[in-house]
């Protein structure tokens, strides 16, 4: 009698250790998935040094770039012309080609600045990055000018490309950003919303260029490696959680 009882109790443990097993199988190698997949991420801020980054043709950051509160701020109360004193446009350290690029953004009531990528960093030729990179737009929709029409609001290809729907939050508040340049292939989102998607470096995207204001500038957007750049446009203006992924 005792025997017929113990062996199915037998079973039930070997069964009941597979399956323990088998769950443990399952969540290292999801585990694993989710280490190799942050991994493929490249933090752009620590949040707390300007290392990575250098004011446009310089070897370091300007001082009027600060970390605070694991932000990256331009503190722009003292003005040079229409920037920052010892402030200045910033560029990474690295250059990129085909890319996921992620961060947070936030503008001071009545600001302005932007987010440039493909910036060929030649000050014998370019005296700044707009003249080379293309720019997703960075503004308070409501105090600034440029908020007034698509095609140079929040969000927006500034000057080439209106956005498709106004996502962006009030001036003092984070704006979730991303951009993605796959191989020709341009994709922009702001807060979850995808406001612009094009195809860069073909007869449209030349056409597009030809009929705005960088249209004297004969080496913009033509660019498919190079340096992401944040604008100081002469406002006060936050950046946070800045990562790249290679694609």
């Amino acid at each position: 009698m005792i025997k017929r009882i113990l062996l199915p109790m037998a079973v039930a443990f070997t069964m009941l250790s597979a399956c323990n097993s088998s769950d443990t199988g399952r969540k290292d190698a999801k585990s694993t998935a989710i280490t190799q997949k942050d991994a493929e991420w490249e933090s752009l801020f620590d949040g707390v040094t300007s290392s990575g980054w250098h004011s446009y043709g310089k070897d370091s950051l300007g001082k009027a770039w600060k970390m605070e509160d694991s932000a990256l701020h331009l503190d722009a109360s003292v003005k040079s012309d229409w920037q920052t004193k010892n402030g200045g446009d910033i560029v990474t350290d690295k250059e990129y080609e085909n890319f996921h690029l992620k961060l947070d953004w936030k503008i001071s009531k009545g600001g302005n600045s932007g987010i440039m990528f493909y910036v060929k960093e030649d000050t014998a030729k370019y005296k700044y990055p707009w003249e080379t990179g293309p720019e997703m737009q960075v503004v308070d929709n409501v105090g600034h000018p440029d908020g007034k029409s698509p095609l140079t609001s929040a969000g927006s290809l500034y000057d080439l490309i209106p956005v498709s729907k106004n996502s962006v939050k009030p001036a003092g508040e984070w704006n979730a950003v991303e951009i993605i340049a796959d191989h020709g292939k341009l994709d922009l989102y702001l807060n979850n919303e995808h406001v612009i998607s094009t195809t860069l470096w073909d007869d449209a995207w030349r056409k597009l260029i030809a009929g705005s204001k960088f249209a004297t500038m004969p080496d913009f957007g033509t660019f498919k490696k190079g340096r992401i750049s944040l604008q100081d446009h002469g406002a006060d203006v936050w950046f946070r959680n800045i990562k790249i992924k290679r694609l």
